[in-house]
């Protein structure tokens, strides 16, 4: 690839942005810190097509297979899914966290943080009961669930409508094929917004660096290595298992999608890449039905990064204020987490309210303690964002293999010539 089509590249354009707001935010942290609006809004442009998408993927995929078996076994087979892989996630940032112990030694009395840093994210989770959040999924009024960007919401409606236009014979399928109409149009706006991703990923950067400074990672260095690490070690080793035994390659699966993930590295959200994200999966073989399905549920449902994050931060807290965690209250923790980590789902700064909701639940961890950890969860979520996206595209990537939409031969020649743009 030659220099200027290297420069027009999308992915190289973000990393650039993601640089130079890096070296802005350190230079002029004031100037830094007040472009923070380029890239909230950036993720707010994104967000504003982010339900048409998924409504008209899921009514399109859902709405054109006949089966309606088939469809329940997909998505049978998907929450199974989720619910092994997260669990996994949340023991290995466990057992990570006990090996390397990065609060030892820290210290730090409760009494003396700043509880108001942390006030509004306990007081959201204070809102995730179990009644509350499943109430939360039915929306007020059809529209309502596209105003609110949920994605739960959006896909309970999409299931419905999909439903319906099955039961209307041809008109339905008539229906069915202006809505997959609508869906091109919605992925060309967005394919538009995304041109902006540069700017977007500049303002991010800027904003995290100036806001917070480099300054406040070094006290909580050991804890930010080894969430990296163990996320690293997740995506290689546990997601590469699990595609080495559906037949292919997690690491160019991440290279087909790099694109997607220098998206969410430069804007901290993984919900800006989930359009992108749904195109290249269907463009590997992966049915719109079970792409609809899978995507949209796994971003509320399969957030591995969170769980890693929840279970080691939980931990990290305990020991930097001196508080023992035996056996049963790490197991205590564990389940608590398992829940937790599904009901912050379409909640801004859905990990830090999960964590919240966690300590809440588990009696002797003060949620002050999580003022420790404000001046890096930015520098985190960053981490958090690109385990959830990989580990979402590896999970459509199986039950699509299950499903003998695609076989691993052919799967293996597409992800070996695929070269995005």
């Amino acid at each position: 690839m030659n220099r200027g089509a290297l420069l027009r590249s999308l992915y190289v354009q973000v990393l650039i942005g993601a640089v130079l707001g890096v070296c802005v935010g350190g230079l002029w942290p004031a100037f830094g810190a007040g472009l923070k609006p380029l890239g909230d809004g950036f993720v707010k442009l994104v967000k504003l097509g982010i339900a048409p998408v998924v409504f008209c993927t899921v009514v399109h995929g859902v709405g054109s297979v006949v089966d309606l078996r088939r469809l329940g076994r997909v998505g049978g087979r998907t929450l199974l899914y989720f619910e092994v892989v997260s669990t996994v996630a949340l023991v290995l940032g466990l057992g990570v966290v006990n090996l390397l112990q990065p609060g030892q030694g820290f210290h730090a009395d409760p009494r003396t943080l700043d509880s108001a840093k942390v006030s509004a994210y306990a007081g959201a989770a204070g809102k995730l009961g179990v009644s509350e959040y499943l109430l939360n999924v039915i929306p007020n009024t059809f529209v309502d669930a596209f105003g609110r960007g949920d994605l739960l919401q959006v896909l309970l409606i999409s299931v419905l409508s999909a439903l319906a236009v099955q039961g209307m014979g041809e008109a339905g399928q008539r229906i069915v094929a202006g809505v997959r109409l609508g869906g091109e149009f919605f992925f060309r706006i967005l394919g538009l917004v995304v041109r902006l991703a540069p700017l977007g990923a500049f303002g991010a950067m800027a904003f995290t660096v100036g806001a917070y400074g480099f300054g406040s990672l070094n006290r909580l260095l050991k804890l930010m290595a080894g969430f990296y690490l163990t996320s690293a070690l997740f995506v290689g080793v546990v997601l590469g298992g699990i595609g080495l035994w559906a037949g292919f390659s997690v690491f160019k699966l991440v290279r087909y999608l790099r694109e997607e993930l220098m998206l969410v590295l430069g804007t901290s959200s993984s919900e800006t890449a989930l359009p992108g994200l749904m195109r290249k999966l269907e463009g590997l073989g992966c049915s719109p039905a079970t792409v609809g399905l899978v995507v949209p549920t796994g971003y509320s449902f399969n957030l591995d990064g969170t769980n890693i994050y929840m279970t080691m931060a939980a931990v990290f807290l305990a020991q930097a204020m001196d508080i023992p965690l035996g056996l049963r209250e790490q197991v205590a923790l564990l389940l608590v987490a398992m829940v937790a980590s599904k009901g912050a789902s379409g909640v801004t700064g859905a990990g830090f309210v999960a964590l919240a909701a966690t300590l809440q639940a588990v009696p002797g961890i003060p949620v002050e303690g999580m003022a420790l950890l404000v001046g890096v969860d930015r520098f985190m979520s960053e981490c958090r964002a690109l385990t959830n996206l990989v580990g979402n595209a590896v999970a459509t990537v199986v039950v699509s293999r299950w499903e003998g939409e695609l076989g691993a031969a052919e799967l293996r020649r597409r992800l070996e010539a695929a070269s995005p743009d």
